[in-house]
């Protein structure tokens, strides 16, 4: 029988949810092991928008500064639409506008993923560990991998995404589809792209396009769509998400009447640079009736809360979680009392963590059905056809869409200390 490896704190999944809890909890003294079934980082995505909140996240677990000297601040929103002749819609986010003291930056998934790892006490993340089961004994909890390995914790944290392992064990419902998916790309330029500092959004034909610079020669864009209802073969679907060329060659024919620059963008992304993927999301209400945390086990990042990207909240909120999380069980564990002889006692250790987690879940709880009930509002507002829908959208939603990021970035996760 394989030897049972033992932690007090294991955490599956390496993305950004998983590693900045990792991080959090050593920022807080406490030591803990992510799983991460993969070989190596994922950064499918490419790219992220990082806003005020998320860099209140990222400060708390001492990265954000290392992070800002790799990307540019944005200086506004430009929003314009591609199926009619109305100029722009122009927002800034400078020191002394409506929207002051906000901070909004792209960053590449792999800095992000990279400057985490390298922060983290080495061996605190094990690659190609994919569990295959979860089982209950005693306090603890035993984790099964795929290759046979068996750990042992006090604590387990699922940040596995959005086909979470931890979220069925706590019994979350799958999340569903939303209808739409969305393509993603990473555009680098031999020189200077020459865009200004600004998050460029397109709406119409079905699509919502956007942009915008990381650093001086590289600019990410996304493009959200509803897949054709005449297309309802599963393969072919499938075969459309592995052929970055046809990606490529739908995005450039629904942003034809897009400015030439705009274009340039699409046309000078690599093949390997583009994906695919479909947009799912967590049915809200499942927040306020599941368990999002269970005794000593809970979940952060999309694993909790998998939203659609209309906010620019997923990676955000994921990075909220886990400072959050960090604190809630920091303060639990090493704020426990020992026994006379100095050793801890099983039960009231395991009764701290519950509790712990319990006000972690307390905490993201509405905060993450708000996020996820505004982002598929906005997205079905956005990418809807019709007449009236279309007015409202040219006329009114872009005021609205700014609004709404720039209120939902306005949170503070707080700070980590050790208690």
């Amino acid at each position: 029988m394989e030897e049972i490896q033992e932690h007090d704190i294991v955490i599956v999944g390496g993305g950004i949810a998983g590693f900045t809890t990792c991080l959090g909890l050593h920022r807080m003294g406490l030591r803990s092991i992510v799983l991460e079934s993969s070989d190596s980082l994922r950064i499918t995505g490419f790219a992220l928008t990082i806003w005020t909140n998320a860099w209140r996240a990222l400060d708390a677990v001492g990265v954000g500064d290392f992070l800002r000297k790799r990307s540019l601040q944005m200086q506004g929103f430009t929003i314009a639409s591609l199926d009619s002749d109305l100029p722009p819609s122009e927002s800034t986010l400078d020191a002394t506008g409506k929207y002051a003291n906000h901070e909004c930056r792209c960053v590449k998934r792999k800095d992000l993923l990279e400057t985490m790892l390298e922060s983290l006490p080495q061996g605190s993340v094990r690659f190609s560990s994919k569990v295959v089961s979860i089982e209950k004994s005693g306090h603890f909890k035993l984790i099964l991998l795929a290759d046979g390995a068996i750990f042992k914790t006090k604590v387990l944290i699922g940040c596995d995404g959005v086909r979470s392992v931890v979220a069925k064990e706590l019994g979350l419902q799958e999340p569903v589809s939303s209808g739409r998916s969305a393509i993603r790309g990473l555009a680098e330029f031999s020189d200077c792209h020459g865009f200004e500092p600004k998050i460029y959004v397109h709406f119409g034909n079905g699509v919502r396009f956007g942009f915008l610079p990381c650093d001086a020669k590289c600019v990410y864009w996304f493009c959200t769509f509803t897949p054709s209802p005449n297309n309802t073969n599963s393969s072919d679907e499938k075969a459309f998400e592995e052929d970055p060329l046809r990606m490529k060659q739908f995005v450039l024919g629904k942003i034809a009447t897009a400015p030439r620059n705009t274009l340039d963008v699409v046309e000078r992304t690599e093949l390997s640079r583009i994906s695919c993927a479909e947009l799912k999301f967590r049915l809200p209400w499942n927040l306020l009736i599941g368990n999002i945390t269970k005794d000593n086990v809970c979940v952060a990042g999309d694993a909790l809360h998998p939203l659609t990207p209309d906010i620019g909240q997923g990676g955000c909120s994921s990075l909220e979680d886990a400072v959050i999380l960090a604190r809630c069980l920091g303060e639990a564990i090493l704020g426990k009392p020992k026994s006379h002889n100095g050793e801890v006692n099983e039960v009231e250790e395991y009764g701290r963590i519950k509790q712990g987690l319990e006000k972690y879940g307390k905490d993201r709880r509405w905060r993450s059905f708000n996020l996820i009930s505004a982002a598929f509002l906005a997205g079905y507002i956005q990418q809807s056809e019709g007449k009236i829908i279309s007015f409202l959208r040219e006329k009114w939603l872009a005021k609205y869409t700014t609004d709404a990021f720039l209120r939902f970035a306005n949170y503070d996760c707080g700070k980590l200390g050790v208690p």
